[in-house]
């Protein structure tokens, strides 16, 4: 939707549609309950992480529980075997919508052919031996890895399907289904034991329901910004999308707090056992709030349009631009949605590509690894249990403060040159991290490193891929964002899932200590900017329907 672009000469009828300021900012501030929810669920885990390692996983390691370590195992290999065939077929689909059936049907055959037989393997591999330390702490570095990251499992499936969800059932309602999925996600992981219905050991009923609030935050990191978007007008659109981000860091901050309260409610004991399920818990009561509060907000004008319901369109933008503007409007979204279903590949494959490589870009920069593991990394530096949350708490008002940078420029300065300067900074800071654990000063500097990192995202790659994400995919390939939004739940599980490995791996950690994941993250920084500089097209200013002729071009 393209009123008010005031940026736009080419566009004058468009000059002097009024819109309504305080209902398009009610609109967007229930949708960014989705952000919110996104952040708050997916950083509880990191108050909660040492907790859940010595609740669920420490006995794997007693030889008085090896009964309990074999059931685990056991368990935990066909759990991830069920979790790489589901991960598959959700983004085979996606290759179905992208390249048709028959080429998608050879390719998915192969696919999971391979994947079987990679499967089969590792299911008769053996299982270490009482006796067999090293081989049992890789196990146990792989199961933590999944406990701590298993929400992204859930956030990979939800991306994948939030176009589908998007495109049949509206924006409104995928939303809905989102928050009903946090609300038992946060209830299921409070108390895992008693509502385990799925017959498996208790870590990995905690691990499903992390992955329902996963799928959750799939779905709403792709339809709230979309939902944002599609209701904004283009001059400000940058920034109203750019509040989403703030959201997802404010949910992040908030946790923090909520996380670092309940830890001193507490001695260490009572924090292994009782304490970091209230942290799960409290997420129910965002979740609730956001749940009803959807019940009173529109679906967007242009899917009711793609939709034929035109006379609830008209109503909705009634209400945004005013009767008089509300019919030129109708027009301008009737004009651009004549394709309703047309092929992804419609547009070449380059912008699908542009999609895919800034949400990976956004991940391999090693964010989550802040995020989620920040409490474990600032006890690496030394600090106690508490210290190291109340350090996590700085590093989130960093995040939040920066963020708010990033949405007051996003629209003067444009998107490439934040992101450039975001990546190239964050390259510095991870080096220099990486350097500091090298050499072991851990002090002040240290800390000063991972807040220029996190500030050097925030006001770039954190809010700003967001926004990017939502304008370049023309109006009739909207749904082929879940793409890129899949890969970026890939890329974070890739991240996520092998720092506590690579962080706690014996040798990496004599040769570098702790210092080599960071060093990584620097390089694809750099990547990154490099990236940003040479392929991806600035979209300030532009209309949803200009960067349609872009692409066309």
């Amino acid at each position: 939707m393209s009123f008010i672009d005031t940026s736009t000469k080419n566009t004058p009828v468009n000059l002097s549609i009024k819109a309504n300021p305080r209902y398009i900012m009610a609109l967007t501030l229930v949708a960014t309950l989705g952000g919110l929810l996104f952040g708050y669920d997916t950083a509880v885990v990191n108050g909660a992480e040492k907790s859940l390692v010595e609740f669920f996983i420490a006995r794997i390691t007693d030889p008085a529980q090896y009964e309990y370590a074999l059931s685990v195992i056991t368990q935990f290999r066909i759990f991830v075997a069920i979790v790489f065939y589901i991960v598959a077929i959700v983004l085979l689909s996606q290759i179905f919508k992208l390249i048709g059936t028959k080429k998608g049907l050879i390719i998915s055959s192969i696919t999971l052919v391979v994947l079987s037989f990679f499967i089969f393997n590792y299911l008769k591999g053996s299982i270490p031996l009482i006796d067999e330390a090293d081989k049992l702490k890789d196990f146990v570095d792989s199961i933590k890895g999944l406990v701590i990251s298993s929400a992204l499992i859930g956030c990979i499936i939800g991306g994948a399907s939030a176009g589908f969800i998007s495109k049949s059932l509206g924006r409104k309602k995928g939303l809905i289904i989102s928050a009903i999925a946090f609300t038992l996600s946060a209830v299921g992981a409070w108390k895992p034991e008693a509502l385990n219905f799925f017959g498996v050991q208790d870590v990995f009923s905690f691990a499903i329901y992390r992955i329902i609030g996963g799928i959750g935050v799939g779905i709403a990191s792709m339809i709230s910004p979309m939902y944002i978007a599609e209701i904004a007008p283009a001059g400000i659109r940058g920034k109203l999308v750019s509040w989403n981000q703030f959201a997802i860091i404010f949910g992040m901050l908030v946790i923090y707090f909520v996380n670092y309260f309940i830890a001193k409610s507490g001695n260490e004991q009572w924090l292994v056992t009782e304490g970091w399920r209230w942290m799960f818990f409290s997420g129910a009561i965002p979740s609730v709030i956001f749940l009803v509060l959807l019940f009173f907000v529109p679906e967007t004008p242009r899917f009711l349009v793609q939709n034929s319901r035109e006379n609830e369109a008209m109503v909705v933008l009634k209400k945004i631009v005013g009767e008089e503007n509300a019919p030129i409007v109708l027009k301008e979204i009737k004009d651009t949605l004549h394709e309703k279903s047309a092929p992804w590949l419609s547009y070449g494959f380059f912008v699908i590509f542009i999609g895919i490589m800034l949400s990976v870009f956004q991940q391999f920069v090693g964010i989550n690894v802040v995020l989620y593991y920040a409490g474990n990394i600032f006890r690496n530096m030394g600090s106690s249990t508490d210290s190291s949350l109340l350090q996590t708490i700085i590093v989130g008002a960093i995040n939040l403060i920066f963020t708010v940078v990033a949405i007051f420029s996003v629209d003067r300065f444009g998107r490439k040159p934040l992101m450039i300067i975001g990546a190239l900074a964050m390259a510095v800071s991870m080096f220099a991290l990486g350097l500091s654990f090298y050499t072991q000063h851990l002090g002040l500097m240290a800390l000063i490193f991972m807040l220029t990192y996190t500030a050097g995202f925030a006001m770039s790659w954190g809010p700003v891929t967001w926004v990017l994400l939502s304008e370049i995919f023309p109006n009739s390939i909207r749904g082929a964002m879940s793409i890129a939004v899949a890969a970026q739940w890939i890329a974070n599980l890739i991240i996520s899932w092998t720092f506590p490995v690579m962080n706690d791996n014996l040798w990496l950690t004599e040769k570098f200590n702790h210092g080599f994941s960071y060093w990584i993250y620097g390089f694809m920084s750099i990547l990154a900017a490099w990236f940003i500089w040479k392929l991806v097209p600035e979209t300030k200013g532009k209309t949803l329907e200009e960067m349609e002729n872009l692409w066309k071009k």
